[in-house]
Formats: C-alpha cells, structure tokens, sequence
C-alpha cells in the first residue's frame, strides 16, 4: 500500500509538476476529513506522515478522566492504565486510528479532498507558470474557432484569441502553429484564462528579440513601434555600440532576420529606421520613404510642420494616411504635411527660409537649405572648373556670378593662357551679349581677338578698334574692318 501511493505520487509530482510536499499535505487533510466525517469531530485528530516511504499514522487525543462525558475526546483512567500504568487524570493519550474503521462514505470523501487538492495545485501552478509569461510571446497550435474566437492550445492550457485581438486578413486552419503575444492571465476556479493577441505591438518587438541577437543582448534598442496589423509596421532602433548598425542588424543578411519576422506576419510590411534624440530628424526618418524637405518640431506642443516635394507628398501621406499616422505614432508628435506649392501658397514656405538661419546646430529643424529652394548656394572653390552662378534667393532680381571667397573681393574665372602672351582681365557672363575688346597691355603690338562666348559662336574682328555690334553678321564686321 505505502509502495503504490509513494509511486502514485512520484507520477502525479512530474505530469502534474505539484511538489510532494503538497501532495502529502493532501493526503493528511484527507484523513482529517475522513475522522471528521466518521467520529463527527476532529479537532482532536493528528496525523503523521513519513515523507520517505508515505507511511502515515492517524491518532485521536484524548484526555484522561475520571469520568467520561464525551468519548471522542475523553478516555477513562481505567482504560487508560491499561495502555500505561503511568497515565494519571489530565494526561494526553494517543490512541491510533485504524483506516478500517472508516466508512465507505467517508473514504469517499477523503478521495475527493485528495482530488480536489491535486486540482487546485494544479490550476496555481499552472497560473503561475503562465503569468509569469505574461507580456511574452507563445507558440501555440490553433485547434477550433469558438464562435468568433479561436481556440490556442499551449501545452498544458488553452488560451483564447478574440476577434478583437486577430488580424482581418488571416484565416487559420486547425493544428496550424502560431506566435501569440500573451495579453493577460486570469485565474478563475475553472483554471487559468489566457488572453492572447496577434495584433499587439509588442508582438512584433518580441519577434525582433527572438530573431536578432543584438537587440537580445540589448546592444541595439527598439525605442520605439507603431502597427497598424496586417498592413504595416514602423520600428525605431538606436544601437548602444557605434560600430553595429541597428538598421542593418535587424533587416540581416539579404534581409534573412527581417523576412522571418514578416513572414510569421503572413507579410506584414516593416519600415525600419534609425531613432534620433532630434525630434526633426526622428520625424523625417518615420515619414520613410518619402522625402522631406524641411521639419519645424514644437516639443512642447508635440506638433510639427513638415514640407515634403510635389511628387513625394502622396507618398509621405501614405494609402488612406497610413504613413503620416504611423510616424505620428512612432514620434508622439502631431505631424501636418504639406507640399512645397502648398507651403508656399499658404505663405508658409518663406517662414521656413527665414527661420532657418535661426536655428543652431543640435535643434529640431530638418532640411537641407539647397533642396529648399531647389538651387545651388554653394560655391566651387577657386580654380574648380564650373561654379553656380544661380541667385541664391528666388525672387532676387540680381545675383553675383562673381563667387566671392573668404578675404578675397573677387577672381578671375577665365584662366590664364599657356605662354602668358594674352589674357582676358575681364570677367566674362554667361550669356553676356557685348564684351569689349580693348587690348590688354597697353603698347601691346597683338591681343587675341577670339574671344568664346558660351552658347554663341566665335566672333572675328580685323582690329581692335571697333566692337561689333551683336545684330551684325560676320561679313559685314570683316567690311568695316578693312575700311
């Protein structure tokens, strides 16, 4: 008997994964209930149990009288010497209870204790198994929809997947595996109740930390994550390490770690980008792939006004505003985009200009000042071949083609001849209709009369005393040479 329950227990300790201990403590409550049930009291009752081979004991105390009045708790001094001529009245003795001597019904009841004890060990260890596994991701195996929630075997529970927390455009079949974020564990009398989503956020955060080792690890961070599921993700990511990439650490060779994770998602979309500590430039990032022109950040307003080109405006938006909202998420920020003409028309595009200078190296201001206005402000340093000589402001009536340079007044960009015989001291314009030929050194017996214009052919004059007049033809200018 001690050998089979010492077996029976041992089982129960690892299907069950209830500690012997408890299991023994059942068993003691067991037999409490049983004398209860048999004797009809059992304050009196004491039981003892070797854990080693599970043999118990069962003893009543009672106390020795003179008389007795209530012989579940009271024995005679008479009956008591008998047991030990020791025994004096007040003594405690211990008298042992045979099982046999229960009834059927209170076996019964003892059986149902144990099994009700075994239940409730069950279901604790079974919540605290789970809720320590709360805000983790599961693999669980579908096994039947319930109405309009699916049923999630996870081993040794089921958790349950609502409409609610499933995404629209996936369809599973039974005994298909899936990864399920685990929402909440509640514990009710009938067990454990497992909430779970695949529409969480942090499911796809958890997902990144199971495929990529450097976010395990902690060395790159996922600051932070909007989802709209099913469609498309945006994710943030900050590398504590300046030689790992966070972006390129968690798309993976040829994109192996990111397309495990989007295929756990049956091809959810995941735009992945660089976090900053500068809300303009964390903006700009989040409204990838479009292209941004300029950012002004409010931080304390959390707003921020961004200016995108014609063509990427569309793109920045997204399909039905997708991206704009997704990269509101991501920064927190309240994000209104608009187009360069729009920005202009609303007489906003000229703020953005103006306030740019204002703004120090390190503050939130986005965009490159070049694509603001679409030109070229910067110049070529002397002796480059080309420079821009486009105005720098639009509007501007008049501009310098002259690139001045830092403590020189001007140059000259024609450059000298091989030989030195002659050279032009006058700069030339581009598109420049006159020039004038008035010779170099004065005394000088020759000059170069083939002066090149930049998109005009080469004019000749016999001499150097008359300027051509730019409606003339050429013959005519030979004529009045020779004259």
């Amino acid at each position: 008997m001690n050998n089979e329950l010492l077996e029976a227990l041992t089982i129960l300790e690892k299907e069950k994964d209830i500690s012997k201990d408890t299991l023994l403590e059942a068993i003691e409550n067991s037999l409490i209930t049983a004398c209860k049930n048999h004797f009809g009291k059992s304050d009196n009752i004491k039981v003892n149990i070797n854990p080693e081979t599970c043999e118990f004991h069962v003893y009543a105390e009672k106390t020795v009288v003179e008389e007795v009045e209530d012989s579940v708790l009271e024995i005679s001094l008479a009956n008591a010497k008998m047991m030990n001529s020791k025994y004096e009245v007040g003594d405690i003795v211990n008298i042992e209870v045979k099982s046999k001597e229960f009834g059927r019904i209170a076996t019964q009841n003892a059986k149902n204790v144990i099994l009700q004890k075994i239940r409730e060990e069950e279901r604790k260890v079974l919540f605290d198994q789970y809720y320590g596994k709360e805000k983790d991701v599961v693999t669980g195996i579908v096994q039947r929809y319930v109405g309009k929630n699916i049923s999630i075997n996870l081993g040794k529970v089921d958790a349950i997947l609502s409409e609610n927390e499933q995404v629209k455009s996936e369809v599973f079949k039974p005994t298909e595996r899936i990864k399920l974020y685990i929402l909440e564990v509640k514990s009710t009398s009938k067990g454990p109740k497992i909430l779970v989503s695949r529409t969480h956020p942090e499911l796809v955060k958890r997902l990144f930390e199971s495929e990529v080792t450097e976010v395990k690890e902690g060395i790159v961070e996922i600051k932070s994550i909007s989802r709209e599921a099913g469609s498309r993700t945006k994710i943030a990511v900050w590398s504590n390490d300046p030689d790992v990439d966070p972006v390129g650490a968690c798309v993976g060779l040829n994109g192996a770690r990111v397309n495990a994770i989007v295929n756990e998602l049956r091809g959810e979309k995941i735009d992945i980008i660089n976090w900053s500590d500068n809300a303009a430039m964390l903006i700009e990032n989040a409204l990838s792939p479009a292209k941004v022109i300029s950012v002004i950040a409010d931080a304390e307003e959390k707003t921020a006004k961004v200016v995108v080109p014609d063509y990427q405006l569309s793109l920045a938006i997204g399909k039905e505003g997708q991206n704009a909202r997704l990269a509101a998420r991501l920064t927190g920020f309240k994000i209104d985009i608009k187009s360069e003409t729009q920005a202009r028309e609303a007489g906003d595009f000229m703020d953005y200009e103006n306030d740019y200078e204002e703004y120090e190296e390190g503050e939130d201001f986005a965009g490159d000042f070049d694509e603001l206005d679409g030109k070229e402000p910067e110049y070529e340093e002397e002796g480059e071949e080309g420079y821009s000589d486009e105005p720098e402001y639009e509007g501007e009536e008049g501009y310098s083609d002259e690139p001045e340079y830092e403590g020189k007044e001007g140059y000259s960009d024609e450059p000298e001849y091989e030989g030195g015989e002659g050279y032009s001291d006058e700069p030339e314009y581009e598109g420049k209709e006159g020039y004038s030929d008035e010779p170099e050194y004065e005394g000088e017996e020759g000059y170069s009369d083939e002066l090149e214009y930049e998109g005009q052919p080469e004019l000749e004059a016999a001499g150097y005393g008359h300027v051509p007049e730019p409606d003339g033809s050429l013959e005519d200018e030979e004529g009045k040479a020779d004259e």
